[in-house]
């Protein structure tokens, strides 16, 4: 997480002009701290993983994937690599979509068992939080819930290579996401041990997503852009990835799912997304992902779905709180004041244009969410890490309302 606020100072030069040029006037610039791993781009970076490992040191190492990964070829790919280069590897798919606590335990019990001294993630999202996960456990003992919160990692674990396929953004970010089935809600992990060592962004793999999966990553990277912008530990940095993640997504991301093979809209798509992960990594997020948290644990419902569904409501109840910035946010969707006027009801005719572009418009009722529901989902929103950050603070009838606001 960013330490706390203290007197900025800032760089010169012409990057320091056009990172400053996104501050909001009259806003204090806070000392904050930047994280990312190392990343390759572009058309080619997948084949690097056997060179990386090579250059770790690895001797054996786990490939943590899914069966979809493994269909589509990605995960073959990868291996195959591995075993060219004559490092031992082995696959780990045991897992599912909002990954489970039990499915990180198991397969640490594989890296364990074979005597593994790295991991390599290929997917989305829910892969590499397991992947970092396994990671967590075989440096500290404990059950991986126990390291529920911010900075409660003691030791960092083995090097981590991530070859991503939807835009979740957790190949550069220090969350890792785990559900407590016991509970029912996701749980947040936080810490600058999480951030992966080597990040192989590589916008071929997009192509194998479905229009769904496209849509709902589409929609979280949005959202992670949207949150980090407004976000209490927001700075300059994070502003400038943010701002030119939302301009990207919002511009790409239909084109790219009516287009599935283009991959110049892919690779715009990608880059939208990894620019919303450095934003979101280092601004933290805030209302949306608290309560979508809450909601994805209690109904495994897609993370991204959820944070499509309640981006709107939450951006209403906050929007006071931040006028300006959402006023920023409107301009990077393509919105003129003048033309458009001001307020949040052309951003939100904006958003919600755009969901129904993506088919992810869908009510929480339709979903199966029930009022009855809502008091277990408010509780557990309100005791989410991702709270600490947004610009409005929430009372546990705010979030009800805005629950049933989404239904």
């Amino acid at each position: 997480m960013n330490p706390g606020p203290g007197p900025g100072c800032p760089p010169g030069g012409k990057k320091a002009k056009m990172i400053f040029e996104n501050r909001i006037p009259g806003e204090r610039v806070e000392l904050r701290k930047f994280v990312a791993p190392e990343f390759m781009f572009g058309e080619g970076a997948r084949r690097l993983a056997a060179r990386y490992a090579r250059n770790f040191g690895a001797s054996k190492v786990l490939i943590v994937t899914d069966p979809g990964i493994i269909q589509a070829g990605w995960a073959m790919e990868v291996m195959e690599g591995f075993e060219s280069a004559g490092i031992p590897c082995l696959l780990f798919s045991a897992l599912t979509p909002n990954p489970k606590a039990r499915e990180v335990e198991a397969g640490f019990e594989v890296y364990w068992r074979e005597r593994c001294d790295m991991i390599v993630s290929v997917g989305g999202g829910s892969v590499t939080d397991c992947a970092k996960g396994i990671g967590i456990l075989s440096s500290n003992s404990g059950h991986i819930l126990d390291f529920e919160g911010v900075d409660r990692i003691p030791s960092p674990g083995p090097p981590l290579i991530c070859i991503p396929t939807t835009g979740s953004s957790a190949d550069v970010s220090q969350f890792a996401i785990i559900t407590d089935t016991e509970r029912r809600v996701k749980i947040a992990i936080i810490s600058k041990m999480l951030v992966p060592d080597v990040s192989l962004l590589d916008p071929l793999t997009y192509t194998t997503m479905d229009s769904a999966l496209a849509a709902n990553t589409g929609m979280d990277a949005m959202t992670h852009a949207f949150e980090a912008f407004v976000s209490t530990a927001h700075s300059p940095v994070t502003d400038l990835f943010a701002l030119e993640a939302i301009r990207l997504m919002s511009a790409n991301l239909p084109p790219s799912i009516e287009n599935p093979d283009d991959i110049g809209l892919r690779s715009k798509t990608m880059l939208g997304s990894l620019y919303a992960g450095l934003a979101f990594s280092n601004a933290s997020l805030g209302l949306v992902h608290a309560m979508a948290h809450s909601l994805g644990g209690y109904m495994d419902i897609p993370h991204g779905q959820c944070n499509a569904i309640l981006l709107g409501p939450v951006m209403g109840f906050n929007y006071e709180s931040a006028r300006q910035r959402y006023e920023a946010i409107a301009e990077a969707m393509g919105l003129r004041p003048g033309a458009a006027g001001r307020g949040e009801k052309p951003l939100l005719g904006a958003l919600e244009a755009l969901k129904r572009a993506l088919k992810v418009d869908t009510p929480l009722g339709a979903l199966g969410v029930s009022r009855s529901d809502i008091p277990e989902l408010a509780i557990n929103a309100i005791n989410d890490p991702c709270l600490a950050t947004n610009p409005r603070r929430p009372s546990q009838k705010d979030v009800e309302g805005l629950y049933e606001q989404a239904l």
